[in-house]
């Protein structure tokens, strides 16, 4: 029977409730980890912290260094001190921000928001998809205020409080501006990134600030009409030189999450190749796509129907995708931002 990759449903699969994480694990390198031979199909079960035995010395990872925002803000309407939520999206201008905001029909153009003694906000515009543009107004940067009183925007089917919200940042978080993060990478601890250096792998890093359209689920039945989210990133020089390195001495160039293997990917596509480079990439990866850099693709799992499960199955063979989650469920793991690692190989 032939699969139709361009249907939504063909990437359905039936998920129990109980196994969405909640909780982050600890240490973070104790997530189980499930192991993909792409070419066999064969799976195998670990944890996080086994990475190494399936790494040569030579292997680069591509990790992903956005950090995220705490971007979301509990106020009130100035004038009659009903509740609103902003979740900032992105910067447009100098403490001007697009946002979206609930409920919205409190937050019309001229309308003005008090978060706390320290921030305020005025309504600029409204967007074509229903979000605001607002300036804020504050005492020195607005990237302080926002670490002070801001929360971090966790994914909807998250919905215990965050204890600790480095729980929700990489370890080697560094460049601020992420709406989400990058998930893939929760798994590493500074020792393990020790342990996988001594043993010959390199690691580089891009930065793709992770939007949160990456949330935004496929609604066509037919995916091709999916209006794919648009998201910035940064190749650096020396991953650039790192990756040319790693293919010319036989390496394998390993994407640590779906944003990482975006960015490479998308700027293959632009450019022909990898170059140092800026820009915004909107790839949307589905079967069947010829992959221009990454050679292996550690992730976690994803939802169902969800434009990240496309792009695992264009990398992994779609069948040998559907297998893995099939298994992933039977065996218990872990899904989504907090649960369990897939390594494919």
């Amino acid at each position: 029977m032939d699969i139709d990759f361009t249907k939504r449903s063909t990437y359905y699969y039936e998920l129990p409730q109980e196994l969405i994480a909640q909780t982050p694990v600890e240490p973070r390198s104790a997530s189980r980890m499930l192991c993909m031979n792409r070419s066999t199909g064969e799976i195998t079960h670990h944890h996080f912290h086994d990475l190494g035995q399936f790494l040569r010395k030579g292997d680069l990872l591509v990790m992903n260094d956005s950090r995220v925002l705490p971007a979301r803000l509990y106020g009130v309407r100035e004038d009659t001190g009903s509740p609103i939520e902003f979740l900032l999206l992105k910067p447009t201008g100098e403490k001007v921000w697009e946002i979206i905001c609930k409920p919205g029909k409190k937050a019309r153009p001229g309308k003005r928001f008090r978060f706390g003694d320290k921030l305020t906000a005025e309504v600029l515009d409204t967007t074509e998809d229903g979000g605001r543009i607002v300036r804020f107004e504050c005492e020195g940067s607005l990237y302080a205020v926002l670490d002070e009183i801001g929360q971090m925007p966790l994914p909807p089917y998250i919905t215990e409080k965050l204890q600790d919200r480095e729980r929700y940042q990489t370890v080697y978080a560094r460049e601020l501006g992420s709406s989400a993060a990058p998930t893939a990478g929760l798994h590493f601890t500074p020792e393990l990134l020790e342990e996988l250096k001594a043993q010959g792998i390199g690691e580089a890093f891009v930065t793709l600030h992770v939007g949160l359209g990456t949330f935004r689920p496929v609604k066509e039945d037919d995916i091709r009409k999916h209006h794919m989210h648009i998201e910035h990133y940064t190749i650096p020089a020396e991953t650039a030189e790192k990756i040319r390195q790693t293919k010319e001495n036989g390496g394998r160039v390993i994407a640590v999450g779906t944003t990482s293997c975006r960015t490479l990917e998308g700027a293959a596509a632009a450019y022909g190749g990898i170059r140092p480079c800026e820009g915004d990439t909107g790839i949307f990866i589905y079967p069947p796509y010829d992959f221009k850099v990454i050679d292996g693709l550690i992730t976690n799992f994803h939802l169902p129907e969800s434009t990240l499960i496309m792009l695992v199955s264009a990398f992994a063979g779609y069948e040998n995708t559907m297998n893995a989650y099939k298994i992933a469920v039977q065996e218990r793991y872990r899904f989504f931002s907090f649960g369990d690692a897939c390594l494919f190989l």
